[in-house]
């Protein structure tokens, strides 16, 4: 298998690399051969990268040693040219040949490298625990061993990262507390619902977290507490490279994960893929008890399947312009039961078993091209991005106390297709050694079209209703960022402009509902940073933010959502608009770093959801969404890492945010003061050169909204690596939240007094193993990506 793999690289960029090379038949193209070995051991080397240079030190061509360390390159031009020899952990081996039309095959026989130990200290391996940096506008958290092993997708992996909560019943993510966030995969966003895309990414596939809790004009201002960026793995090493990750999770279920990237650069082309898979059963089970009324009992079972390839390529024409394309496709399909029963004293009055079978696909392709100018920093980019969704779904509902009543007993059938197309061209142009101008254009189109048809759950299958809507979103957008440097100080003035556009249609039977929105908005940022010493940063920062409606938020079509509860949207619902402000201090220490920041927001016209009393039963309650008044949010965060001795690192962060909320429920004016107080801390032991051990705690205070109020969570979780295999190997045991802290626990007293308590599987056990394989430098070029500010590896993920 793995020779069939570089056979189809080496075709697919000796194809690229021919189409380049311009061709003459009068003139004779020459080639080079030869065998590679280990100067010391004698033994071949296999993979070893080969690249033709010209007399300007551009690459030619070039290509890679087979499995006996043979090679041979043809087609090369004729004139004087460099032959160089990479591989990692030896000293590059140069010889420049001259090919003519009477010399033109050179046979170098063997050619014996060198270690060198210096080069070996480049290798970069994943490090054990996770490191914090402090960017100009963002919190990079950068992934090690001890969160890739917190478990098999990216959900477990953000539940441990700072300032993040998932909620594991719903997959809800919130940053801060505030579960307005906006979720990007490479800097692009996606099709999908933030729980099911986090479900879908391996851990091991995660490079990096990036907090960017006060973004710049540069960004989408959607997401009223800011942006959490994933970015994804993707080598771009000379050669071929690759690595391999395998994990099996056991808790009252059995879960496997495991991915494979790989890389090949040679001449002009970086080629990349991925492949990631996760399967498996997920069980949760609660209860919500209303004293006087009723008990409500309910056990979810899931068993869900996914699967992903990402395949792409970076083409480098020349210096200045650089071609890069890839295609990810996406795969999964679950199957979900649950039950529901409804106790009236111990009198069991309701049976409920539902079972629902999906089965989703998604498609991604994006393109990018830049060109650099001659100034250094002046460059234009292109980027078009296009993906597609199919969700369909088969649900069927049982209630086995009265099977002949229609409202309980019933088949729904639904189709989803969701449709993202996204264009940005970004102009950047460094008017001085200390002023840069930056520029934008971006078009978004999200097309959204949703059916639903009930039926009779018996022989007849008669059709009993239907519902469905339309929901298209237009964007037209433009930035302008000044950045400008006066010595210690640095400031960026910016503005994006925005024209929204939505038209939806909602229909259930006879009953049709339309709605529209249109407006144009200005979101102005600021911000100015302070380097006093290479050691000590201050910023402050502002930036407005919207946070528009979702779909479900503005359907006014009522839709059943449990026994007890319907839910529907309200289309009177406006934007909420949001003014950030922020203040960070980063302190270097000489064994690692501290960063201090405060926060401060006012959000105009919140968006808050309600429970209401039904008016026509009075045990049943009525959930929509209202606009409340404004609120005020403020609050703390400290982050560290530190290295206290050779076999002992730490990594921590605290926070802790006070929220002032008013609104009306059920006729009554509430108001409510929600403080808050987070924390978690990662330690990494070394025992010996090979085996590591971590200790992970996590403590998330409860909290309070306008009618409820939530019970504090914790959890610790401790593990082990070792390396094997010569070091390129490396087998993980972790088991998470031994002391089962983790669940989720509430209380309200408004519409009605109730009380409840869900649990997860929490508790369990993470066996894992990597490899990594191949021999390559980095040394590649990296493309830049939309929505980032440093030059990162990745492509997109959805």
């Amino acid at each position: 298998m793995k020779r069939i793999l570089i056979v189809a690289i080496l075709v697919f960029c000796s194809f690229i690399n021919y189409a380049e090379t311009p061709i003459n038949n009068n003139v004779k193209l020459g080639s080079v051969s030869g065998i590679i070995v280990d100067k010391n051991t004698k033994e071949a080397l296999p993979y070893v990268n080969i690249v033709i240079r010209d007399a300007n030190n551009n690459i030619l061509t070039g290509g890679i040693t087979d499995d006996k360390g043979e090679f041979n390159i043809n087609k090369i031009a004729k004139g004087k040219h460099v032959v160089e020899i990479q591989y990692m952990g030896y000293k590059p081996f140069v010889r420049e040949l001259e090919f003519t039309a009477k010399n033109s095959t050179y046979k170098l026989g063997t050619v014996r490298l060198e270690e060198d130990t210096e080069l070996l200290n480049e290798v970069v391996v994943r490090a054990e625990l996770s490191t914090v940096t402090q960017k100009i506008d963002r919190k990079v958290v950068n992934v090690g061993k001890d969160l890739t092993a917190a478990g098999a997708t990216a959900s477990e992996v953000l539940n441990n990262v700072q300032s993040v909560s998932v909620d594991s019943q719903t997959g809800t993510v919130s940053l801060r507390g505030n579960e307005n966030v906006r979720i990007l995969v490479d800097g692009k966003p996606t099709n999908i619902s933030a729980a099911q895309l986090l479900k879908q990414i391996p851990s091991t596939s995660i490079k990096s977290v990036e907090l960017i809790t006060n973004p710049s004009a540069k960004y989408n201002p959607e997401g009223m507490s800011g942006i959490i960026n994933i970015v994804l793995n993707k080598n771009a090493n000379i050669g071929f490279n690759g690595n391999v990750n395998m994990g099996v999770t056991r808790g009252e279920n059995t879960r496997v994960n495991g991915s494979l990237d790989m890389n090949y650069k040679t001449g002009k082309v970086n080629f990349f893929m991925n492949l990631g898979a996760n399967t498996g059963k997920r069980n949760n089970y609660g209860e919500v008890l209303r004293p006087g009324f009723n008990t409500q009992k309910f056990e979810f079972d899931s068993d869900n399947t996914s699967k992903l390839l990402k395949v792409g390529a970076d083409i480098y024409l020349n210096k200045k312009n650089t071609l890069s394309f890839y295609t990810t496709q996406n795969f999964r399909d679950g199957v979900f039961d649950g039950t529901t029963k409804i106790f009236r004293g111990t009198d069991l009055d309701y049976h409920n078993l539902m079972k629902s079978e999906t089965d989703n696909s998604t498609g991604t392709y994006n393109l990018n091209y830049k060109t650099d100018f001659e100034k250094e920093g002046h460059n234009l980019e292109f980027e078009a991005t296009y993906s597609k969704s199919d969700s369909p779904e088969d649900a069927t509902y049982t209630e086995l106390l009265n099977p002949i009543d229609l409202t309980s007993n019933y088949i729904d059938a639904i189709e989803n297709d969701y449709t993202n197309t996204l264009l940005n061209l970004d102009y950047t142009n460094p008017l001085s050694e200390n002023t840069k101008l930056e520029l934008g254009l971006e078009l978004r189109l999200n097309d959204t079209e949703n059916s639903r048809v009930t039926n009779q759950h018996d022989f007849t299958n008669k059709k009993i209703g239907n519902s469905a809507f339309i929901y298209d979103r237009s964007i037209y957008s433009g930035y302008v960022n000044l950045n400008h440097k006066i010595d210690k100080f640095s400031m960026q003035l910016g503005a994006r402009f925005e024209q929204y556009e939505v038209d939806g249609s909602f229909v259930k039977g006879d009953e049709t509902a339309k709605y529209t929105d249109s407006r144009f908005t200005v979101y102005p940022s600021v911000f100015i940073t302070f380097n006093q010493s290479d050691k000590n940063q201050f910023q402050l920062s502002y930036s407005r933010r919207v946070d528009r409606p979702s779909i479900g938020q503005v359907n006014p079509i009522r839709e059943w959502s449990t026994p007890l509860v319907s839910s529907f949207g309200n289309p009177n619902l406006t934007p909420q608009f949001t003014n950030s402000f922020e203040f960070n201090y980063t302190k270097g220490l000489d064994k690692g770093s501290v960063t201090i920041g405060t926060f401060y927001r006012r959000v105009n016209d919140n968006i808050s959801r309600v429970l209401n009393k039904d008016l026509s039963n009075i045990e049943k309650m009525e959930m929509s969404y209202y606009n409340t008044d404004s609120n005020d949010r403020y609050g703390l965060e400290l982050s560290a890492n530190y290295r206290f001795f050779k076999w002992w690192s730490m990594n921590a962060s605290s926070d802790l945010y006070v929220q002032k909320e008013t609104g009306v429920a059920n006729g009554e004016n509430l108001e409510v003061t929600n403080n808050s107080f987070n924390f978690r801390v990662s330690n990494s032991f070394t025992a010996t050169q090979k085996l590591r051990f971590q200790l992970f705690a996590m403590y998330r205070g409860g909290g309070k909204d306008l009618q409820s109020k939530v019970d504090p969570m914790w959890m610790i979780n401790t593990g082990a690596s070792y390396s094997v295999l010569k070091g390129k190997g490396t087998l993980t045991f972790r088991v998470n939240d031994i002391f089962e802290g983790m669940k989720f626990k509430f209380d309200s007293k408004v519409p009605y007094t109730q009380n409840g308590e869900f649990h997860w599987e929490s508790r369990t056990a993470y066996l894992g193993f990597s490899y990594r394989f191949g021999s390559g430098k980095n040394k590649a070029k990296r493309r830049k990506h939309r929505d980032s500010r440093e030059t990162q590896g990745g492509g997109g993920f959805m």
